[in-house]
């Protein structure tokens, strides 16, 4: 058998964010009992999703596939428009918020800016959901996406002096820099953010796939293609010096064909995929390898956050006429 070093970036999988969303799940499911429902995937990695529908989870892309009942409603990581909460209120949903904190973050932001009469630039990917749950805070007109470096230099703003900026939190830390200065040097009084909007998870794995990307001759991103913190990590190691880097989704999904010849692999995991399916894919490399294991990085992040104080209530009877979560 050939031999093959591995090296795992640290940090790598789940965020707290993600842990967080998957645990609403799971303890609405415990306290409330199947069906709980879930508008979009809770996040993104098929895996997750398929483990919460064996457990009662039914995942719906709108509130109107909802057949009408007590049963929970759980809003995905990636954050809603403001219009979702109201047409659940309306209907008069129970609805747990699983929105990572670090995107309600910048939809505070967002609200913020616009009250103090901004005009507001998002710096995004078309169509990602936290995009449109973003911009879905705000009146129609009130945010700009800007995608790239040529969008920035092209925007034109209502008012120069009253602009301000915030990201989508799962971008490249690299390709975000680049449009933020040519924002900041066609307007200087562009208004930042408090803190940065790409959330420490997505800049800690860029850290590690960057250290490790140029001293292995393949790499790979155990994640989805629907994840953008999991593509932007495939593209932070082509840049880094690894022109090999592929991701993969499972390990019956790996193209053996792109391995043959190699000595050394880099293994990370984006932000929504399981620790499970890296132990997956380190088994496969380990049937036709002679492998031996080594990490690199910072280790195991510490962040937590808190779960929806209707889930932190002691286990009860169903919500009832329970108050909606904000």
């Amino acid at each position: 058998m050939p031999k093959l070093e591995i090296t795992l970036c640290a940090p790598r999988g789940f965020c707290a964010g993600v842990d967080r969303a998957i645990q609403i799940v799971e303890l609405a499911l415990e306290k409330y009992g199947a069906p709980v429902y879930v508008r979009h995937a809770i996040v993104h990695n098929k895996y997750v999703v398929e483990g919460l529908r064996r457990k009662g989870a039914v995942f719906v892309e709108e509130l109107d596939e909802i057949p009408p009942s007590a049963a929970p409603v759980v809003f995905s990581a990636h954050g809603v428009p403001k219009a979702v909460p109201a047409d659940a209120k309306a209907r008069n949903m129970f609805f747990l918020d699983a929105t990572c904190p670090l995107v309600s973050k910048v939809h505070i932001e967002a609200n913020r800016h616009f009250a103090e009469g901004r005009e507001i630039v998002l710096i995004g990917h078309a169509g990602h959901v936290e995009v449109i749950g973003t911009m879905g805070q705000l009146p129609k007109g009130a945010i700009t996406l800007v995608q790239t470096v040529e969008d920035a230099e092209a925007f034109v703003p209502r008012d120069p002096a009253k602009l301000a900026y915030v990201t989508q939190t799962t971008l490249s830390v690299d390709d975000t820099s680049a449009i933020v200065e040519t924002l900041r040097r066609r307007f200087p009084s562009i208004a930042l953010p408090h803190k940065e909007d790409i959330c420490y998870a997505t800049t800690n794995r860029q850290e590690a796939v960057k250290k490790v990307a140029p001293t292995v001759d393949a790499m790979i991103v155990v994640g989805a293609p629907e994840s953008s913190n999991s593509v932007r990590l495939v593209e932070v190691a082509q840049r880094n010096g690894c022109a090999r880097a592929m991701l993969v989704e499972r390990a019956e999904a790996i193209d053996w064909a792109q391995f043959a010849g190699i000595k050394r692999l880099g293994i990370t995991a984006g932000a929504s995929a399981p620790e499970a399916l890296v132990d997956e894919v380190i088994e496969a490399f380990a049937q036709r390898f002679d492998i031996e294991v080594g990490a690199h990085g910072a280790g195991r992040e510490t962040i937590v956050f808190n779960l929806p104080r209707e889930l932190r209530a002691p286990s009860g009877a169903a919500p009832g006429g329970a108050t909606p979560a904000a």
